[in-house]
């Protein structure tokens, strides 16, 4: 089995007037290609801090953070830009659409930054966004869109190239409990058929009962697992 994540003695600190936060304490951490996990554990305790290193979008202070055996940290920020936009796909809890864009022109982007011919983009995008459950809302910009809407359009963003891995960071935080349900199928099915490996940080008891492998943490440590079945596409 091929191992997408790989974290060794992971520890991020943050500081300011010489007063230093442990957010991860030697976090050690492996996922398969493939698996649908979760990460809970109360505020405070690093789930958002390690999904961002994961990312590429933080440093760690010490430790080693490898996504598809690369080494996050002797990675240039190019090649760190060039992973995020080819292999990585990221949910936020915000959404963190752009607002003067389309929710076609959003779920778009990154085929565009990608060199994505035009054509072949609208086609893509029009596909995933039926499948999201947005069809028909395509020219509508994320003010006219409800939170679980604006929600599938980051969904949309993150799966339109297939990339290898999605970090999900509280994605049903700001929805219904309907909604929530929704997306969350969406994505299992997601995992099952295409193989993309998902994990979230979450307060949601729904997903972490979805969730095949549940992940603790509290404290910036991880202090217990729980592996619930297959890795989709793997015997």
């Amino acid at each position: 089995m091929n191992e997408i994540i790989e974290t060794e003695g992971l520890t991020k600190d943050y500081g300011q007037d010489g007063v230093i936060t442990r957010a991860l304490r030697g976090v050690n951490l492996t996922l398969t290609a493939g698996e649908f996990a979760a990460m809970a554990g109360p505020s405070g305790s690093g789930k958002s801090t390690l999904l961002n290193i994961i990312g590429g979008l933080d440093r760690p202070t010490a430790g080693t953070a490898r996504v598809q055996g690369q080494d996050l940290a002797k990675m240039s920020g190019t090649d760190l830009s060039r992973m995020r936009r080819d292999c990585i796909g990221f949910i936020f809890q915000a959404y963190n659409l752009i607002p003067v864009l389309t929710a076609l022109e959003n779920a778009e982007y990154v085929l565009m930054l990608q060199g994505v011919p035009p054509r072949e983009r609208e086609e893509r995008i029009r596909a995933i966004l039926n499948e999201v459950g947005l069809e028909g809302m395509e020219n509508r910009f994320p003010r006219e869109l409800s939170g679980g809407q604006q929600q599938r359009v980051a969904i949309a963003r993150a799966i339109a190239s297939e990339p290898a891995l999605v970090l999900a960071d509280e994605p049903t935080a700001n929805v219904d409990s309907k909604t929530a349900r929704s997306l969350l199928e969406l994505m299992r099915r997601l995992n099952e058929e295409k193989g993309i490996t998902f994990l979230f940080s979450t307060h949601d008891q729904a997903v972490m009962k979805q969730a095949r492998r549940l992940i603790i943490l509290q404290d910036g440590q991880i202090i217990h697992e729980d592996h619930r079945g297959e890795v989709a596409g793997v015997a």
